[in-house]
């Protein structure tokens, strides 16, 4: 389905931040959600960071060097972008703007820092956050991905007890304690803000647009008793 074919009653998507700790399991339930809930695509981020065995350019990551994404950073093509772990990510400025221009919602699925370029940019973006449901829990998670060495699981729970504190700047709070739980209740937050009175509102105006001015109401006169 193209872009320009997805938008309902055309309307402008909307961007959908999702935030949550490294650990917290926030790019599988984002992968789950984009495959469930209809018009969502999650955004493809540019990243320095090498590539992983499993991860394909230009579907997991757009990959680049550092020279390649500090230009595209001075020519402002980037929506937000920031250095985690000694990488840099970004969300490219121009592709998020086609997308939502095609009436699709997508999700942005970036740190908590990233997440404050948005909300200065467009303050009508939603926020999610994603909280594990304890420490020990974020923790076994780290530990059962194997990806980290120790003293990078030690910096990522360092990062997380700060980023974890940022709960209060989100607008809806989701505990991934359980999968299919998280995933239902992103969905509702999702489908439900695309109800929101502020982004219905061209749909309401086109619709009573269709009805007749004060004045010139008619009624045809009920049919008599046969």
């Amino acid at each position: 389905m193209s872009a320009k074919a997805a938008g309902e009653n055309g309307q402008r998507g909307n961007l959908v931040v999702f935030s949550a700790p490294s650990g917290t399991g926030k790019t599988t339930l984002a992968r789950r959600l984009v495959a469930r809930v209809p018009h969502l695509r999650v955004s493809v981020s540019y990243t320095t960071r090498p590539r992983r065995r499993a991860e394909q350019d230009g579907i997991d990551y757009h990959f680049v060097d550092r020279d390649t994404f500090a230009a595209m950073a001075d020519h402002d093509e980037f929506l937000e972008w920031a250095e985690i772990y000694g990488h840099l990510y970004g969300t490219g400025r121009q592709a998020t703007e086609d997308i939502l221009a095609g009436g699709w919602d997508l999700l942005l699925v970036i740190d908590v820092q990233g997440a404050g370029w948005v909300r200065k940019r467009d303050p009508r973006a939603t926020f999610i956050f994603l909280l594990p449901p304890h420490y020990q829990a974020l923790l076994e998670r780290l530990r059962c991905r194997g990806t980290e060495s120790s003293g990078t699981e030690a910096e990522r729970l360092l990062v997380a007890r700060d980023e974890i504190r940022a709960w209060k700047e989100y607008d809806f709070l989701i505990v991934n304690e359980d999968l299919e739980t998280s995933l239902a209740a992103s969905e509702v937050v999702i489908l439900a803000d695309r109800q929101r009175r502020s982004r219905m509102e061209p749909v309401a105006e086109r619709i009573v647009a269709t009805f007749p001015e004060a004045g010139t109401v008619h009624f045809d006169s009920p049919r008599s008793p046969e």
